[in-house]
């Protein structure tokens, strides 16, 4: 049987990171293949860059090798398939490695020396964007189709209470979509608990009973508990996201050392029970209200500051989020993103930092149009632009704006102009998270979606203007012909965005 395009990327991708024995593990997100590598001395990241398929390398603590969504997919389940592995799990040892050729040893002690400036670089905040990235980046999926399938609800629901239809059946329908994008939403707590004791070492059905007592499940609603600090009456759901990592965190160590002293012989009884018994006290009474206190107090600043900077913070934030992609920043945002919705009922961030792909697509468009003699580029632009214009902008980033330097800082200006029309308007937020873009106009909430979609096209028309005039360098604009690629053979000439 013919080799497939994903099992082609998935051989060579192995091929340059120093063979399968390199990689401890493989997951994915929607764009990016992550994988953590044992010797980074052994990656050719060069060779990585010329793959067939391959958008663009990141480097941090997981090594990501951009191809596209949908692709990406493909491409992470067939290497696990090769590995005899599921996503997430560990590689055993011993299996077998293609080793990596055509290097100088000066390529060779350069990649060491990056590998050992990575070592040095590995801070605890960086590890703590990596657990963030791993605890919510399995779940974006579910906020994609949940998110999308609760705005297509609230779309029926505006048009039910402006009698622009009626009957059972528009009400049924409603329902029924709204208990769908509930299964996720009602018990996200649940979910996040699982998946952060899978990432702190935990037992991860522990990880989910600890974050389902943040529900106060069975508590007396006419006799609540009380706040030990200000008296108050207990909330279910006080504390949120933010809180259920932090329980979760204390459980993985209250059990890893437990483990250490309790007899095997009884460790299956008197382990999980005395994990349960001592998290769930420290959640019910220290952690909900204090996570509680952050939350609020962290929610209330964000909304103070879009409320008074306005436009002024629209287009800060607007201009700013494609860096913090680029260096993994923005999954510090999720939690937040999460508590906004729950408090308030929408995130006021999302539709602003969306802003910044938008930025991405008018940039890519305007390059399209200057830069028409470079196939190569504009063969580029074309695969990525539709996925772009979607709200998934890594592909842009990575392969067209990035590369070339001042177009990416010309998106950002586009960014930072859409942004600023956000801000400018006020109030105008998502009800769920995950869809960017043009995907994100049934998510906003409260019928503001015509502020969003202005939004959508100051961004287009910035990162357009400003790449035209400003941001398009001599060199794309030069005649390239498309890279063949033979797959018995390396590339036939360099890329101009390797």
């Amino acid at each position: 049987m013919a080799e497939t395009k994903e099992q082609r990327i998935a051989r060579q991708v192995y091929e340059q990171v120093g063979g399968m024995g390199n990689v401890d593990s493989v997951i994915h997100c929607m764009t990016r293949v992550r994988m953590d590598i044992k010797d980074n001395a052994k990656v050719n990241l060069a060779g990585l860059k010329k793959i067939d398929g391959v958008m663009g390398v990141v480097e941090d603590d997981t090594l990501q090798v951009v191809v596209g969504p949908g692709t990406v997919n493909k491409v992470a389940n067939q290497m696990v398939e090769m590995a005899g592995v599921r996503l997430g799990d560990k590689i055993p040892a011993g299996k077998s490695t293609t080793p990596v050729s055509g290097r100088s040893e000066a390529e060779k002690k350069a990649n060491a020396n990056k590998a050992e400036l990575k070592k040095k670089n590995n801070t605890p905040f960086k590890r703590v964007l990596k657990d963030i990235a791993n605890i919510f980046v399995p779940l974006i999926p579910a906020f994609v189709g949940a998110g999308i399938i609760g705005g297509i609800a609230s779309i029926f629901g505006n048009m039910l209470i402006a009698e622009q239809i009626s009957g059972a059946n528009w009400e049924n329908s409603i329902v029924v979509l709204n208990i769908i994008k509930n299964g996720l939403f009602l018990y996200l707590n649940v979910y996040v608990g699982i998946n952060a004791a899978k990432v702190f070492g935990a037992t991860e059905g522990l990880g989910g009973v600890v974050a389902g007592i943040i529900y106060l499940p069975g508590m007396n609603v006419e006799a609540p508990l009380t706040n030990i600090f200000t008296g108050a009456p207990m909330v279910a759901g006080q504390g949120g996201i933010i809180g259920v990592i932090l329980a979760v965190y204390l459980l993985s160590v209250v059990e890893k050392n437990l483990r250490k002293v309790i007899p095997d012989s009884i460790d299956i009884i008197v382990t999980p029970t005395i994990s349960l018994l001592a998290i769930g006290l420290v959640t019910i009474f220290l952690i909900m209200p204090i996570a509680g206190a952050v939350s609020t107090s962290l929610v209330g600043a964000i909304t103070w500051v879009l409320n008074v900077g306005g436009a002024f913070a629209g287009f800060v934030l607007g201009a700013l989020f494609l860096p913090m992609v680029m260096f993994g920043l923005h999954q510090i945002l999720t939690p937040i993103h999460i508590e906004m919705i729950a408090s308030q009922g929408m995130t006021l961030l999302l539709p602003i930092l969306a802003m910044a792909g938008a930025g991405q697509v008018g940039a890519s468009i305007a390059l399209w149009v200057k830069c028409r003699k470079n196939k190569q580029l504009t063969n580029m632009i074309k695969g990525s632009l539709p996925v772009g214009i979607l709200g998934i902008g890594e592909p842009l980033i990575y392969a067209v704006t990035l590369p070339l330097g001042r177009p990416f800082i010309t998106a950002c200006i586009g960014g930072g102009i859409g942004g600023a029309v956000i801000g400018l308007f006020g109030g105008i937020g998502a009800t769920a998270i995950g869809p960017s873009g043009v995907a994100l106009i049934p998510l906003i909430a409260n019928g503001q979606w015509w502020g969003y979609v202005v939004g959508l096209l100051a961004a287009y028309a910035g990162g357009f203007a400003a790449t035209y005039f400003f941001g398009v360098p001599k060199s794309a604009m030069e005649p390239t012909e498309l890279v063949t690629y033979d797959e018995e053979e390396e590339f036939a000439s360099e890329s101009i965005v390797g």
